[in-house]
C-alpha cells in the first residue's frame, strides 16, 4: 500500500482544530484467529488507518492535540528474526519518516509513555465501548495516574468517545479518495462484466465467484470489500445469502453483490442478469421496474436534497409499479403510507460508502435527515424480491402471481456528491436489458 502522507496529516491536523485539547489513543484491529495458529488475513481499523496511514498490526496511533499538537505511533519493533517467519516489518524509525509521524516508539512502551503522557490532560479520546479490554486498559492507565495525583498532575477528568467525531470528517471524501474509490469502481464493474461473460447453466455459484475474486486480484485488489452475494434463481430473494453454492440453471436470474477493496477504499456493486443471455417476460418486467426506481433516486442525489428523497423516490417508483403490474392493489399515498411495499421492498435504498462498505457517518441531524453535501459517497440500491406466503407471514401481506414467484431484483451503483450534482462510480457496469443481454453475447 501507498500511504499518502500529506493526507494524513491533513485529517490529523483537521481533528486538532475540531477538539478540544486532550490526548487521543487510537488502537488499530486486532489479529484475528481462524482456526488453531491460523489467523485471518489482518485489515487495519479504519479509523486508524484514516488518520495514520499505517496498517501493520499490534500499532496505537497517539495524538496530543491543542496548542502544540503532536503525532506519535507506537508499532511492532523492527525485528530480522520475526521477518523470516512473517515478512517486513517497518520498525519504529523507519514508519516515523515513511508515514510523516512526530514520534514513534515500540508499542511496548506504549503504557509506560501513556501514564507520562495522560498525567494533566483535560480530556482522553479513546473508541470507549469498541473493545472491552481496550476500555480496561485505559482506565486502570488513569487509575495508575491518579495514584499518583500528590504530583499536581491529575487524571483526566471527562472520556470522550473519538469515533464520532472522525465519522463526520470521513464522511466527506477528498480528491484522493474519490480517486481511490474511482479506481475500486473501475475494477468491480469489469468484474461484473466478466461474471456476465463467463456465467453458465449448470457451473455452481461459486464458479461465478472466483471470476470476481481473479478479475480484482489480478487488477491489483487483494481482497473483495466484504464477502460477495452470488445468489441464482430463490436465492436471490435472500438478502444477504452467502452459501454460493447451488448449481444453477438455464432461465434463473443471478443476482452478484460483489465489489472489490483498493488500499481500504470499497466499491459495493449489483447486478441481476439472466443465466442464457435473455430476461423472460416477468423477468423484464421486475427488472425494468427495479432500473427505473434507481434512475428516479438518481435525480435526487444532488447538494441540498435530504438525504432520504432518494429512498422516497424508489418507494414511490416501485409502489407505483407494483400497483401497475396488479401485485399491490390500492392507492399509491395510501399504500406507502401503510408500507405495503416493504412486503417486496424491505430494506433502504443506499448506505454512505468509503473505508467500510457500510460507512460512517450520521444519516440524521437533530432528528431530520440530512441535507447531501459535494463530497458525500453513497450507494443506490433498490430491489424487489418474490417470496411464497408463509403460515406466519403477516396478515395484510398479499399472494404473488405466479410468474413473479421466487424473482429477486437489485441495482446498486456507488456515487459520489459533487458540485453539480453526482459522478457515478460504477456507470461503466451495464444496467439496462439491452445492455445486459448485449454484454452477455459477447
Amino acid at each position: 500500500m501507498q500511504a499518502n502522507i500529506e493526507a494524513h496529516k491533513a485529517r490529523r491536523a483537521l481533528l486538532n482544530e475540531r477538539l478540544p485539547a486532550g490526548l487521543v489513543i487510537l488502537p488499530t484491529a486486532r489479529v484475528k484467529m481462524r482456526s488453531n495458529d491460523t489467523d485471518y488475513a489482518f485489515r487495519f481499523d479504519s479509523d486508524f488507518f484514516y488518520l495514520s496511514g499505517y496498517y501493520e498490526p499490534d500499532s496505537v496511533l497517539v495524538m496530543q492535540l491543542g496548542e502544540q499538537p503532536r503525532s506519535a505511533l507506537f508499532c511492532q519493533p523492527k525485528n530480522e528474526l520475526r521477518e523470516i517467519w512473517e515478512g517486513f516489518l517497518f520498525g519504529p524509525d523507519a514508519a516515523r519518516e515513511a508515514f510523516g509521524f512526530d514520534e514513534a516508539y515500540p508499542i511496548g512502551e506504549l503504557d509506560a509513555k501513556l501514564i507520562e503522557w495522560i498525567a494533566g490532560q483535560p480530556r482522553l479520546y479513546f473508541p470507549v465501548g469498541l473493545d472491552e479490554k481496550w476500555d480496561r486498559r485505559m482506565f486502570d492507565l488513569v487509575a495508575q495516574v491518579n495514584a499518583r495525583a500528590r504530583t499536581g498532575q491529575p487524571a483526566p477528568i471527562e472520556f470522550i468517545d473519538v469515533r464520532a467525531a472522525i465519522a463526520e470528517m470521513r464522511l466527506f471524501k477528498d480528491e484522493s479518495e474519490v480517486a481511490l474509490m474511482r479506481e475500486a469502481g473501475r475494477i468491480s464493474s469489469e468484474a461484473h462484466i466478466r461474471a456476465m461473460r463467463t456465467a453458465r447453466a449448470g457451473q455452481f455459484e461459486y464458479e461465478v465467484e472466483a471470476e470476481l475474486l481473479y478479475h480484482f486480484y489480478k487488477s491489483g485488489s487483494r481482497y473483495p470489500a466484504y464477502g460477495s452475494i452470488v445468489a441464482s434463481g430463490a436465492n436471490a430473494t435472500c438478502l444477504h445469502y452467502h452459501e454460493n453454492n447451488r448449481r444453477m440453471e438455464q432461465g434463473d436470474l443471478l443476482l452478484i453483490d460483489a465489489g472489490c477493496e483498493l488500499q481500504g477504499y470499497a466499491a459495493d456493486i449489483t447486478r441481476t442478469f439472466p443465466i442464457g443471455g435473455k430476461f423472460s417476460g416477468p423477468q423484464k418486467d421486475i427488472y425494468e421496474l427495479v432500473l427505473a426506481a434507481m434512475l428516479a433516486s438518481f435525480d435526487k442525489v444532488k447538494p441540498g436534497e435530504r438525504r432520504i428523497a432518494y429512498h422516497d423516490a424508489s418507494v414511490r417508483t416501485l409502489t407505483q409499479g407494483l400497483v401497475d403490474l396488479g401485485i399491490l392493489q390500492g392507492e399509491v399515498d395510501g399504500l406507502i403510507e401503510r408500507e405495503a411495499y416493504k412486503q417486496f421492498y424491505m430494506h433502504g435504498t443506499g448506505h454512505w460508502l468509503g473505508l467500510d462498505v457500510h460507512d460512517v457517518g450520521e444519516y440524521k441531524l437533530k432528528g431530520e435527515s440530512r441535507l447531501l453535501q459535494p463530497g458525500m459517497a453513497l450507494t443506490v440500491e433498490p430491489g424487489l424480491y418474490f417470496r411464497p406466503l408463509l403460515a406466519d407471514s403477516p396478515a395484510h401481506y398479499v399472494p404473488v402471481p405466479e410468474q413473479f414467484l421466487h424473482i429477486g431484483v437489485r441495482i446498486e451503483d456507488d456515487l459520489v456528491v459533487t458540485a453539480s450534482g453526482h459522478e457515478n462510480l460504477t456507470e461503466l457496469t451495464p444496467k439496462t436489458v439491452a445492455d445486459i443481454e448485449k454484454t452477455m453475447a459477447g
